[in-house]
């Protein structure tokens, strides 16, 4: 079984990218650089594919609104 990739990093790949993204678009990113089978993780949740994810932070106020989709901010990272 493969590592869990935390929330944080595809945060931060939505940061280094400064793309807008739709969900549909995130969910490619995310199984372009993590993998078709990755599983995800958070502070507070396990074992997450990338739909319930994106169902998470978008839940949590993870993303920021844009004309056309939506981004994040570095502010919207936790730092524990």
């Amino acid at each position: 079984m493969s590592e869990s990739i935390h929330g944080h990093q595809v945060m931060q790949m939505m940061l280094e990218s400064s793309t807008t993204y739709t969900q549909h678009s995130l969910k490619s990113a995310m199984v372009e650089r993590f993998g078709a089978n990755a599983v995800f993780h958070t502070c507070k949740m396990k074992n997450m594919d990338a739909d319930a994810l994106i169902e998470f932070l978008t839940h949590k106020g993870k993303f920021v609104e844009t004309e056309g989709g939506f981004t994040t901010h570095s502010d919207k990272i936790c730092s524990h």
